[in-house]
């Protein structure tokens, strides 16, 4: 399934692809203060591809907190975060907040909250190879 997706006014654009039909799409809304402040909500799949692309570098501002491990790309025009990335051993991973998806069924959403407090930096890094999306490009 292909999904596009984007920040509100355009600056970040992505396409999805997502394993399946998309029938049900695994919605994770983290309880950091970060992300509870912004309202981010995130989606991966070990088989999805991510491929995005920066049309204006110099309005994406990526922002890092905490343990420093992952990037907030943050469209700093309209102020949204479509997706996130954590370098680990040289590979790129990500996750996709899904309200910046264009066009999809929010119905089609599994939601549940996580809470990654006390993680180590290890496991978090860990987990995150486990379970973020292994395939990401980003074009400027």
């Amino acid at each position: 399934m292909k999904i596009d997706g984007k920040c509100h006014c355009g600056n970040i654009t992505y396409v999805l692809h997502w394993p399946g039909e998309g029938t049900s799409i695994p919605v994770r809304a983290c309880s950091c203060t970060f992300c509870t402040k912004h309202g981010g909500t995130y989606t991966s799949h070990r088989e999805a591809r991510l491929a995005a692309a920066v049309h204006d570098a110099a309005l994406v501002s990526r922002y890092k907190f905490g343990t420093e491990t992952a990037e907030f790309h943050l469209c700093a025009r309209c102020g949204v975060v479509p997706f996130v990335t954590s370098t680990i051993e040289g590979n790129l991973y990500a996750v996709v907040n899904v309200n910046s998806f264009e066009g999809i069924d929010p119905s089609c959403f599994s939601r549940a909250v996580t809470d990654f407090d006390g993680e180590t930096t290890e496991s978090r890094l860990d987990r995150r190879k486990r379970n973020w999306i292994p395939s990401v490009t980003i074009a400027s």
